[in-house]
């Protein structure tokens, strides 16, 4: 007696679970059925490319990195020379020690410069890098979601083979790169 109403406990949660399975099928088909999904890809790259305020930023920020290495030659040439006077002092055997071994910290003191002024430049590079193009990613993006909402994607993919965001783009979803350049005025 008792494990005929274990069993029919057993079987009733089985029904329960099939039904309930069964509804939510048959909802999430509805769902589906009413807003079926659309997908659009575009190539991230290729929109920032034609953007005009892309290459304004990169000639500002070239000409900022070719200011840093013209100012890292021109202490690499001291230090060169500070190192060369270093070495007469050195191998000349009137040479006093104290005039040698100031030289010597001129040189070492000279070097660490040249290194704190390449992490600095490297650093200010990559600051002025991210206030010259986080505005121009924001506003390829607001065009991106403003051109997704008016056409009613679901997805949009982004194809730049170095976002390493797609795998695979089915013949089904929808190239919007025209879209958004249209959306941003350009041709």
């Amino acid at each position: 007696m008792i494990t005929f109403v274990h069993l029919n406990k057993i079987q009733m949660r089985k029904t329960l679970i099939s039904l309930s399975v069964i509804i939510l099928l048959i909802v999430t088909g509805n769902i589906y059925a009413q807003n079926p999904i659309k997908l659009g890809h575009l190539n991230s790259s290729e929109l920032l490319a034609a953007m005009p305020e892309t290459d304004s930023a990169s000639k500002q920020l070239e000409a900022r990195r070719v200011e840093m290495t013209q100012a890292l030659e021109t202490l690499n040439v001291e230090l060169n020379n500070k190192y060369e006077e270093y070495l007469k002092l050195a191998n000349d055997a009137t040479s006093s020690r104290l005039i040698i071994n100031t030289k010597q910290e001129e040189v070492s003191t000279l070097q660490q410069r040249i290194e704190n002024f390449q992490v600095q430049a490297q650093q200010e590079l990559e600051t002025l890098n991210g206030e010259l193009f986080r505005p121009i990613q924001e506003k390829a993006m607001k065009a991106i979601g403003d051109v997704a909402l008016e056409n009613g994607f679901t997805y949009i993919f982004d194809t730049n083979p170095n976002s390493g965001a797609v795998i695979y783009s089915s013949p089904d979803s929808q190239n919007i790169l025209p879209l958004v350049k249209t959306k941003l005025g350009l041709k």
